[in-house]
């Protein structure tokens, strides 16, 4: 498989671009081109951010992360192509010199990067643009003060080209439903990628490589059949019909979270401290959902809102309650071969919040994370759904809580008497972000915020807090 992009506005063609080399290491290694740094390798500090850019739009990534295949047909942008010709400096590079704010400079390059990206994209709220990004000198304000006054600059002639290039599709010289010759496959569509998941039921499927690009970069394994999803155009469509979104497995949670901004404001603030924007940018929905994680903030909220699974092994598809797919810890209900092809769930549910804790508030993994849709008739409780993840060994159902409070007044003794019913649905662990009692008593908590947010009870200062 043949590979090509632009890279800093110069196209680049790789005949058998190896499948799980990073973009990261090519960059350093292969191309000299120094400016993007490693810190952590694991798409947390943000060192590493580049700017990538297709269809008329970029997104900052993470390059430690970020396998060579899945820049087809894209536009790359490091820190030394940012900069215009003959030293130009770009509006974020100026203004961070203006207002100081660089101190050692190892994470300013992914800092610009991020920054760059936030300029092309208009989009002004930078502590969430750059969340991803660690400064260690702690030079965040100046930074800040920097992405602010870049605002109103224009957008450089240099940068138009990403925006306008295209990639005309490269034959991959493999017959529909023939044996592919190199371990490295790339289908086209959902049903190539139907066909090669038959004949390679042991292939690892690679969609953002979130997590998958950790297996490389800190596990060091060697992955022999790898199959990239991210040609796959027909698994990156939304669709709204009768009150139901259908989201394809391919979709990534930066549109997750622009499409549940406009259905479901309580799932998005969460989807907002998910991760990154590097890895929001990366990251796909069926991606999160099929790895099992029983740590995943997405399906608490998705269990919450009755959400159902489209399945496909070959031409055989199915479909399953969210709920169902998680069996035990590592194990899914999904069978060799068998991959997530999209996810449906009501586009309006009024009553769903959803509550994450963690111990910083950007882009850290969950102590608990807890979804909840309790439906009241005339002040009484007539259907719960109520989900967590970080309580068990996997996402699960509050359902002896549902119980407890299905059929009785919506009022706080309701509350108060189901509290002895969580020792019932849950019996945590004790690890380095929380112990069994606390996030007992944390799960406790969340529902009666979530009641005194339904009565309007300090409701704006916990949304904020959450």
């Amino acid at each position: 498989m043949d590979i090509t992009f632009l890279l800093n506005g110069e196209s680049v063609h790789l005949a058998d671009a190896p499948p799980t080399v990073t973009l990261l290491d090519w960059l350093r290694e292969t191309r000299g081109l120094t400016g993007t740094k490693e810190g952590c390798n694991e798409g947390d500090c943000g060192a590493c951010t580049v700017m990538v850019s297709e269809e008329g739009r970029a997104r900052a990534l993470n390059a430690c992360i970020l396998f060579l295949p899945q820049l087809h047909g894209k536009a790359v942008r490091t820190v030394e192509g940012i900069s215009g010709p003959g030293g130009a400096l770009h509006p974020v590079q100026a203004a961070m010199v203006e207002h100081h704010g660089s101190q050692c400079g190892f994470c300013t390059p992914g800092f610009i990067a991020s920054m760059a990206t936030a300029h092309l994209n208009g989009d002004t709220r930078h502590d969430d643009a750059l969340a991803g990004n660690l400064c260690r000198c702690t030079s965040y304000a100046p930074i800040v003060r920097a992405a602010k006054a870049a605002e109103s600059a224009p957008i450089p002639d240099w940068l138009q080209p990403d925006l306008d290039f295209f990639c005309p599709e490269i034959s991959r010289g493999s017959a529909a439903g023939a044996e592919p010759p190199a371990p490295l496959h790339a289908p086209e569509t959902a049903d190539d990628l139907a066909r090669l998941c038959a004949a390679n039921p042991e292939a690892t499927l690679v969609a953002g490589a979130t997590d998958v690009g950790l297996w490389v970069t800190k596990q060091l394994r060697q992955l022999d059949q790898v199959i990239f999803l991210n040609r796959c155009r027909d698994l990156q469509g939304i669709e709204e019909r009768n009150g139901v979104l259908t989201i394809g497995a391919g979709v990534t949670m930066d549109r997750v979270l622009d499409l549940m901004r406009r259905h479901h404001p309580s799932y998005a603030e969460m989807i907002r401290r998910y991760g990154s924007a590097q890895v929001r940018a990366a990251a796909t929905i069926g991606g999160n959902i099929a790895n099992g994680s029983p740590i995943g903030d997405n399906p608490p909220a998705l269990i919450a809102l009755d959400a159902t699974l489209h399945l496909r092994h070959g031409d055989t598809r199915r479909d399953l309650a969210i709920e169902d797919f998680f069996l035990s810890y590592g194990k899914q209900d999904r069978a060799p071969g068998e991959f997530v092809e999209a996810i449906s769930l009501p586009a309006s549910a009024p009553r769903l919040k959803v509550y994450k804790l963690s111990k910083r508030f950007d882009q850290d993994i969950s102590a608990v994370c807890g979804a909840f849709n309790v439906t009241i008739e005339e002040d009484r409780v007539t259907g719960a759904r109520i989900a967590f993840g970080g309580m068990a060994g996997v996402p699960k159902r509050a359902s002896a809580v549902e119980a407890a409070l299905t059929g009785q007044p919506w009022t706080m003794e309701t509350i108060e008497a189901a509290r002895d019913a969580w020792e019932q649905d849950f019996e945590p662990l004790s690890d380095m972000r929380a112990s069994a009692a606390y996030r007992l008593e944390t799960a406790r908590n969340m529902l009666t915020r979530y009641f005194l947010a339904d009565h309007g009870g300090a409701q704006s200062v916990l949304e904020v807090t959450a």
